[in-house]
């Protein structure tokens, strides 16, 4: 068989993947990429778009809840799951039609099969429609992405559980979903599955929801899922799962010295991600791989073998789409004959349940751990007036700030929080003090104005001891 050579091979068309090929194909440099199944990636096809897709009718279905609603009569409501599919399914066809556009505008070809690299730079690709191509790339760029994890756990696997993949293309409503894990697709997911009418269970082993996170935001996290009649687990171990997921299962599962039992109609496992990187055959490349499977990287995303770089989560940068993007513009620039690392990134992210939980910068926990002074400013969000009029008071802001006034980091919990956190970030990145937003002019109602009322005061510095951050490790 025939090597086709080319300037640019990209494995995974994933956010990196798409942006770098489509920008180097523009140039004149002929690019392919290959692509195992998604076009466009996870991203348009099964999680950040769609999920956040099914959460808002999930909120729809709020908005008109007869006590707890905004005072809509419209009659009677249900919940159409397989109307709620099918509108998450126009938009991911619409979102790939768009990327093949792309594809074509740009000149990038998009190859649909499976790519295993044979030798230094090169790829045996199984195409989907059959056959098999080899392609070298003078450079080579892999973004393939991770995948949900299925824990080692008695019986787990054999019940076929489902992913957030399979969660998203429900179109009947569980009876009795449990939901294990208790971090952020986990919580989206258990929100909206209950506001649709699913009685949910989460099952977190840790000893709060988000481990990552300040306890006082865990904390607020689990009242809100408990006050949505939500039921959580902590510090609970799955023993082992029997039936199948769909038809009915049932787990043991211990607490302590405790041990129960759990009847469910439906599984979702929520318990980390793993990198698509057991079917490349690295190796072969000379691309080292670290313990978990993760693709080593330096700070310009190159890896061990000369001329092949890794972006987004298969190389260990934090699992979120905008990170894969920047991640694409490192590289780049590194083309071009630019310094530009991954070294000291501002990141940040947002859990989009209703209200939103809102990062960026420094947690306390952090602060704390690396022995760095700082001051809290915090404030309820029934303080910020823009809330009264969504009739969504719940939540807080909390800002973290420094000796010389300048913002370490920032959390908002409550409605509008990721525009809210924008602002702040903003501001960080200026390297602005926080007196900059407490004297602004912001518009009157919006979100933003509340931080005029969080920085109005002086932040304070916590009093020694008073609280328990524990450990960030999940």
């Amino acid at each position: 068989m025939t090597i086709e050579s080319v300037k640019n091979l990209v494995i995974g068309s994933g956010v990196a993947g798409k942006i770098l090929a489509w920008t180097l194909s523009k140039q004149g440099q002929k690019t392919v990429v290959v692509e195992r199944s998604m076009i466009g990636g996870s991203c348009p096809n099964v999680a950040c778009l769609p999920s956040k897709n099914v959460i808002y009718s999930a909120k729809a279905v709020s908005l008109v809840h007869p006590t707890a609603g905004l005072g809509v009569v419209t009659g009677s409501a249900h919940v159409d799951m397989a109307g709620v599919a099918r509108r998450k399914r126009k938009m991911v066809d619409e979102l790939v039609e768009l990327h093949l556009t792309n594809f074509r505008a740009t000149g990038a070809e998009l190859v649909m099969g499976e790519a295993r690299f044979t030798g230094p730079k090169t790829v045996r690709v199984a195409l989907n429609v059959g056959g098999e191509r080899l392609l070298r790339g003078e450079r080579v760029f892999i973004n393939v992405g991770t995948r949900a994890s299925v824990p080692d756990v008695l019986g787990l696997a054999s019940a076929a559980p489902m992913t957030h993949v399979e969660a998203l293309n429900l179109e009947r409503l569980p009876g009795h979903l449990v939901i294990l894990g208790g971090g952020y697709v986990g919580l989206e997911f258990a929100q909206a599955m209950r506001r649709f009418g699913s009685r949910v269970t989460i099952i977190q082993r840790g000893p709060r929801l988000l481990m990552r996170e300040d306890p006082d935001v865990a904390d607020a996290l689990r009242e809100l899922m408990t006050n949505e009649g939500i039921e959580v687990l902590l510090k609970a171990e799955v023993l082992s799962v029997t039936g199948r997921s769909g038809s009915g299962a049932a787990f043991r599962v211990r607490s302590g010295a405790m041990e129960s039992m759990i009847e469910a109609t439906d599984i979702l496992v929520a318990a980390g991600r793993t990198p698509n990187t057991d079917r490349l055959d690295a190796a072969l490349t000379g691309v080292e791989l670290d313990a978990r499977g993760y693709i080593r990287v330096n700070d310009r995303l190159q890896t061990s073998a000369p001329d092949v770089w890794a972006m987004g989560e298969c190389a260990g940068s934090p699992q979120f789409t905008h990170v894969g993007e920047d991640d694409c513009r490192v590289v780049q620039d590194n083309l071009a004959g630019g310094s530009r690392t991954t070294r000291g990134r501002l990141i940040p992210y947002c859990l989009f349940t209703d209200p939103e939980l809102a990062h960026v910068g420094m947690t306390e926990s952090e602060a704390c751990a690396q022995g760095v002074p700082y001051r809290i400013a915090r404030m309820p969000m029934a303080m910020v007036l823009r809330t009264h009029t969504l009739s969504q008071t719940r939540g807080f802001l909390k800002a973290l700030v420094g000796a010389d006034d300048r913002l370490l980091g920032f959390t908002a919990f409550g409605a509008e929080a990721s525009e809210l956190m924008a602002v702040v970030q903003t501001a960080i990145l200026g390297g602005m003090p926080y007196t900059a937003l407490r004297d602004a002019i912001f518009t009157h109602p919006t979100a933003a104005e509340g931080l005029l009322g969080l920085f109005a005061n002086p932040p304070i510095a916590p009093a020694p001891g008073s609280r328990d951050f524990g450990s960030t490790d999940q």
